[in-house]
């Protein structure tokens, strides 16, 4: 209720395929955003919470009942007023904080936006990896937030036009190492697992057309992290903010051995984030608690050929999938597709936030 455009929508979903069919900017994304809201208790897009608030409404309000899979029932709720901080609630029980929801609902979202990881710089491909570790191991947020107040006081010190307190900084430094070094095998375990799945998912989905790689670049490969920090800190000096650290950490992505910005079409791109993010899908589902992770799939099928589009949907219409979002502004198109996938599904209408069921022939 009174999520961005959408004033009120209460809908019985099908446990496989829900579709939501509609013009763009008519409040499609905005459901799944809300879907993705309740498990990472936050906006896909990093909005602040108060701009998520239906314009002229004081709060909105997000409710979900989520069956797991021994058919246990969830319930999630997130209310917030404007001016107020939000309310997370697991059955009817507040969190104490929002970090022990995560992972509870583990979700994969797909989206045209993505392609800013190929395209965009390294802060989004640190991103992708820090959204999926979060997921399956609290650990890491915790070294990772330890790990950045820790850089941010490094460098406020660095700023100092009259020097600083060296034991200080040795100690920001000492601290830096420690949680940028458990960060760092956490992603190089996590990118080192998921490269091969990724690698056969590309191959299926493009008809084995090209061969694509992963490969992860941090300042820890260069040797103990302490050293590395502490090497060059004259030039932090010079510069006033850290050169080295997991936080320029990156994920090289290669197509057929070359840089991906550099080398893909549009269809190529497509396919080269359809299959990281169903790579993700897969790495979660044998991590977090075995659930399959909810997949959103908004917009997905531009700038695709037929034969790629067919290859997706088999995939996603495996067992090894759950519940699934597609959206679309075509649904003769949806309609055709699925029939031949064989799966349950049901079709949402959406027009200016109005979210309304319509009659499909299941199979």
């Amino acid at each position: 209720m009174n999520y961005k455009n959408i004033e009120a929508a209460t809908l019985e979903l099908s446990p496989k395929v829900n579709c939501l069919i509609g013009q763009n900017g008519v409040g499609k994304t905005n459901f799944l955003d809300a879907v993705y809201y309740l498990s990472f208790c936050r906006s896909a897009w990093h909005m602040p919470d108060s701009q998520l608030i239906t314009h002229e409404r004081d709060f909105f309000v997000l409710e979900g009942t989520y069956e797991d899979e021994q058919g246990e029932a969830e319930n999630i709720y997130c209310g917030m007023k404007r001016g107020s901080k939000k309310h997370f609630k697991r059955n009817k029980k507040e969190y104490k904080r929002l970090s022990q929801h995560l992972g509870l609902i583990p979700v994969v979202f797909v989206s045209p936006s993505d392609s800013v990881l190929i395209e965009g710089n390294s802060d989004e491909r640190r991103r992708l990896m820090d959204v999926v570790i979060a997921q399956y191991d609290h650990a890491y947020m915790e070294h990772l937030a330890n790990y950045n107040k820790a850089l941010q006081q490094r460098n406020t010190l660095l700023k100092q036009e009259d020097g600083f307190d060296e034991s200080l900084m040795e100690i920001l430094e000492m601290q830096m190492a420690a949680s940028g070094e458990a960060v760092y095998r956490m992603r190089d375990a996590f990118v080192k697992e998921m490269t091969p799945v990724f690698q056969q998912i590309y191959q299926r989905i493009s008809g084995n057309r090209e061969q694509v790689a992963l490969n992860y670049i941090s300042h820890c490969q260069r040797g103990a992290l302490l050293e590395v920090i502490q090497r060059d800190r004259y030039k932090d000096v010079a510069v006033g903010y850290s050169l080295h650290g997991i936080h320029r950490d990156d994920l090289e992505m290669l197509l057929d051995g070359y840089p991906m910005r550099k080398e893909g079409s549009q269809g190529q791109t497509k396919t080269y984030v359809m299959a990281l993010k169903l790579a993700q899908f897969n790495f979660l589902k044998r991590t977090s608690r075995s659930t399959a992770p909810l997949l959103l799939l908004d917009d997905i099928f531009d700038k695709l050929d037929a034969s790629r589009v067919e290859q997706i949907v088999a995939l996603v219409s495996g067992e090894d999938y759950g519940q699934i979002f597609i959206t679309d502004t075509n649904r003769e198109h949806l309609d055709k597709i699925l029939e031949r996938s064989q799966m349950d599904y049901r079709i949402f209408s959406v027009a200016d936030g109005v979210i309304e069921e319509k009659e499909v022939n299941h199979v």
